[in-house]
């Protein structure tokens, strides 16, 4: 039988287990007999209501039974072993030494997590999911009538285009019809003629044979030949056929110049800023500026580096002139060297998403990953020469290249070894670079190109299309704007080196220009890329 409880239905105190009790802790949810409630309440580490105890104003609590005590119910809670534990446990070696604490408080503790956490799950959580499922209910009502108007705005496009087709067509078949008439009338003219002298020629041989049957001295005397005459035989009409030369279907070109679709880009974002809570929460504020940029360190290496690139917040690769790829920490320590593959210099490196190092050989054409101490041949050009790369936010790599002639320039993304798409022209077919040095993918999935013969920035979206092109700010009293290398912060800011000004552009995702980086000691400002943090390192090419 419960000790707890008696044949004559007596209810004891939680605390003493002894006594019948009389009072109750509203908080703690505890029963206590009057001896007891004193020193219930001089625990003031949390807050108590004691009320008269009112029978069936509480449930009777149920105590598990203890597993190693099958008899016993666990009315204690041992705080160190997180268990509830009998009377018998107590006593036990296993537990000495150890703080322990009645079951119902324990319970009653328990109970207020329980409570905050159905008040949080009514209040705020729940009400934020069903908020969220309704923007998606939303979005999907949405989502027909948005494609439906992509699926019209294509099809009038196609449209347009297949009657500009017709027209084409029909004024080339006007053309060809009317040439055709004037070469058959050119040609029936020189006809009618010949048939004319044919007509006199057979007229001439009646008259002659006429005479010679007659023996008539007088038409013999009268004839006047007229062989000359027909000996000079009319001028031939030449006419050259014309002929029809088709242009070469462009597809890439024709697709650009169709129109493209922008990507359809699948993100996630944090809720958390939109909880409902009983106060409102905003979203972190975008990361300020320092008015004055402040120099962190300096990394001793040899002159004229062609690029550096971020492997962590700690180790930066870098490579010059020299078939050397060098891997340095913070401190200046030289970590790791690799030695190109052909032996040639690297022009630029890249790290992908795992941590391997990519790097492009204008000399062997090729664009090559280093993975586990092996150099392995990514992707291996003829008739082009790769320059820079940049790795992007899915893993896939972006190529800068120069025709073997040196007069067209692009931007490939490559997946693997296979092209995936090539940026070249804009919508109206005319080249986007005038030259491609340093490359890099915004956040926002733009590409940024610096193009120095251009002397500006050439920013696409991920389909190829030009954004905008930023060419410098009026506000400097430097020389002409001079770029070359480009990198992008966590807020798609935008840094560009100015090589020959010595300084730093940094515009935002729209090429809205922000500041000047221009003290720092800053000499010949080449390449340059960020940490995680947003840290800022330079390569000085002098």
């Amino acid at each position: 039988m419960d000790p707890h409880y008696s044949a004559q239905n007596i209810l004891l105190c939680d605390l003493c287990q002894t006594a019948a009790l009389q009072s109750h802790c509203k908080l703690c949810r505890v029963n206590l007999c009057i001896v007891c409630v004193g020193k219930h309440l001089s625990d003031a580490s949390t807050r108590h209501n004691i009320v008269p105890y009112i029978k069936h104003r509480t449930s009777s609590p149920n105590y598990p039974i203890c597993p190693n005590h099958t008899q016993k119910l666990c009315r204690l809670y041992c705080e160190k072993c997180d268990i509830p534990v009998c009377s018998t446990c107590i006593s036990s070696d296993k537990h000495h030494g150890h703080k322990l604490r009645i079951a119902l408080l324990k319970q009653s503790s328990k109970t207020k997590d329980l409570e905050n956490n159905l008040q949080e799950i009514e209040e705020r959580i729940y009400p934020t999911y069903e908020e969220i499922a309704s923007d998606l209910d939303s979005e999907i009502v949405n989502l027909d009538k948005h494609y439906e108007k992509l699926t019209t705005a294509v099809t009038k496009q196609g449209e347009d285009w297949h009657r500009e087709i017709n027209i084409i067509v029909k004024n080339q078949q006007f053309e060809i019809d009317e040439m055709k008439i004037k070469h058959l009338a050119a040609l029936n003219k020189q006809e009618k003629e010949i048939k004319q002298i044919i007509s006199e020629l057979k007229q001439s041989i009646v008259d002659l044979k006429k005479i010679l049957n007659s023996n008539d001295i007088s038409l013999t005397s009268a004839y006047k030949s007229r062989n000359a005459e027909f000996r000079s035989i009319p001028s031939k009409v030449n006419i050259s056929l014309p002929s029809f030369s088709p242009h070469q279907i462009n597809t890439e070109q024709l697709h650009q110049m169709f129109g493209s679709l922008s990507a359809l880009s699948i993100t996630t974002e944090e809720h958390g800023c939109k909880m409902k809570t009983p106060e409102a929460v905003s979203c972190p504020p975008v990361k300020p500026l320092l008015d004055e940029p402040e120099l962190f360190t300096t990394i001793a290496r040899y002159s004229r580096l062609h690029s550096l690139t971020c492997l962590s917040d700690e180790e930066i690769w870098t490579c010059g002139l020299r078939n050397i790829m060098e891997l340095y920490n913070l401190q200046g320590k030289l970590l790791k060297s690799i030695q190109t593959k052909s032996g040639s210099i690297p022009r630029d490196m890249a790290v992908t998403r795992s941590g391997d190092l990519v790097y492009t050989d204008p000399d062997a054409r090729t664009v090559n990953i280093v993975k586990n101490k092996k150099i392995q041949e990514v992707i291996s050009l003829r008739r082009w020469t790769p320059h820079y790369v940049c790795c992007t936010s899915s893993g896939d790599l972006l190529v800068t290249m120069v025709s073997n002639d040196y007069k067209q320039l692009k931007v490939v993304l490559y997946s693997g070894s296979t092209a995936k798409k090539t940026i070249q022209f804009d919508s109206e077919g005319n080249p986007l670079f005038s030259s491609c040095y340093f490359i890099n993918e915004n956040r926002n999935l733009d590409i940024c190109v610096a193009d120095n013969s251009a002397r500006a920035v050439v920013v696409v979206n991920q389909a190829g299309k030009l954004r905008f092109r930023y060419t410098g700010h009026p506000s400097t009293t430097k020389g002409p704007f001079d770029p070359f290398g480009i990198t992008t912060d966590s807020q798609s800011q935008i840094l560009t080196a100015d090589y020959k000004n010595c300084c730093i552009h940094i515009v935002d995702k729209d090429g809205q220009f922000l500041r000047y980086i221009d003290n720092c000691d800053l000499l010949d400002p080449w390449s340059l890329c960020v940490d995680s943090k947003d840290n800022l390192f330079v390569a000085y090419k002098y």
